[in-house]
């Protein structure tokens, strides 16, 4: 390793700490550079408030983001899913390292598969997007909304508390959960968040390509290309991480295909507008198809009525 450490902005989760941990790692053996965890609290990792309540957008990342312009830290890393789509001013999305399976899981008692949950069975999930798309699918379930790390919410399910839980399938790859999964969501039955599985490694625009260049060694051309057509979507429906709204993208890199898929679906699971298209880039590169893929897609959506859907999830959570 060589020069100075860079420090390295996360919050303090296990999970927060482990992905940071693994960029730094791959920007270490690629570039050579040494790099330190300097590790931050955020509002949301603090607030006893249900994300619902809080609105989702920025709650994690904003203690990051202000650490980033005192320059206490050169670079941060957040969960890509957790960042508002709106760009804060004078800072960039250096790299987005490739994605990790960005399918949602259950960990259930007894190992038990979803389609095998008995009639009334809790299960608990802070997300308005899982808790709309499930119900559609098991409207006969009781969806629990809950708090707290991976590691908080499946000792609810040891105890007893829950029949099961819902959480990323690749946050409890970083924790080393996996074990627990009892069974995963296809995006055929329910579609991601935006940027699901996804890292983004964020720092100030003037340093992005000078002494921060080697941030660039982990970018991955195809995931910035597809959550970006994802993410377009959200900023299109003027939704965020709180919405229930999921979005996958995915890019075939031998035709240069890119088929992205979106949900919005009324939280009681009664409601939904669904879309999918399929366009061809010139390649992983430029982002601009990517980008009036996901225009285009949210606005066919918005004539069928999709923030009509959004706007009624805004005023329900509103209304707790």
């Amino acid at each position: 390793m060589t020069g100075t450490p860079a420090k390295l902005g996360t919050r303090r989760s296990t999970m927060a700490t482990s992905q940071s941990r693994m960029v730094a790692d791959a920007i270490t053996e690629r570039t050579g550079q040494a790099i330190e965890l300097e590790l931050i609290t955020s509002f949301g990792d603090v607030t006893k408030a249900h994300l619902t309540q809080l609105g989702g957008t920025g709650v994690f990342v904003n203690a990051l983001r202000d650490a980033l312009n005192e320059g206490a830290i050169d670079f941060a890393v957040h969960s890509l899913k957790d960042l508002p789509t709106t760009p804060a001013e004078g800072l960039v999305l250096a790299a987005i390292p490739e994605r990790d399976d960005p399918r949602d899981a259950l960990c259930a008692r007894d190992g038990l598969k979803f389609a095998d949950l008995p009639s009334g069975s809790k299960v608990g999930t802070g997300s308005p997007r899982r808790v709309a798309q499930l119900a559609a699918l098991r409207p006969d379930l009781t969806y629990v909304p809950i708090r707290g790390n991976a590691e908080t919410r499946l000792g609810k399910v040891t105890s007893g508390e829950l029949d099961a839980v819902i959480l990323a399938y690749a946050g409890l790859g970083r924790v080393g959960r996996v074990e627990d999964v009892t069974d995963v969501f296809d995006p055929e039955q329910m579609l991601p968040a935006p940027g699901q599985g996804a890292l983004a490694v964020e720092c100030s625009v003037e340093r992005r390509d000078g002494d921060l260049a080697y941030l660039a060694s982990v970018d991955h051309p195809a995931t910035r290309v597809e959550v970006t057509a994802e993410r377009t979507v959200l900023a299109e429906l003027e939704a965020g991480c709180a919405a229930p709204v999921g979005a996958y993208a995915q890019y075939d890199a031998d035709s240069g295909r890119l088929r992205l898929r979106a949900a919005v679906v009324a939280t009681n699971g009664s409601e939904a507008v669904r879309r999918e298209h399929t366009v061809e880039l010139a390649s992983a590169e430029g982002l601009d198809g990517a980008i009036a893929l996901g225009r285009d897609l949210a606005r066919r959506m918005i004539d069928e009525g999709a923030d009509r859907i959004v706007a009624e999830a805004f005023a329900e959570r509103d209304a707790l």
